[in-house]
């Protein structure tokens, strides 16, 4: 697991493009489970555009502290396999 920002932005840079699953605490116990493409990352934030059929709006952005401190899991598909990226 990463341990740094830099490093977690390091490893995002790396599935620009690709399908993932999104897992973030939606507040009050409750868990908001979220499919799209890892569009862009910037500086501190990173971009997810969200399947339109399931979802209602079309972009969500999270930091990338959201992932260090584990209010947000992320895991990538690629091809037919799953690959865990951060935890």
């Amino acid at each position: 697991m990463p341990k740094t920002l830099a490093d977690i932005k390091k490893s995002l840079d790396l599935h620009l493009g690709k399908r993932l699953i999104l897992k973030a605490n939606g507040g009050r116990k409750k868990t908001v489970e979220r499919a799209g493409i890892l569009r862009e990352t910037y500086h501190s934030v990173f971009v997810i555009e969200l399947d339109q059929d399931e979802h209602a709006f079309e972009r969500v952005s999270y930091s990338y502290a959201d992932i260090l401190t584990e209010a947000v899991e992320i895991t990538v598909y690629e091809g037919t396999e799953e690959e865990l990226v951060v935890r």
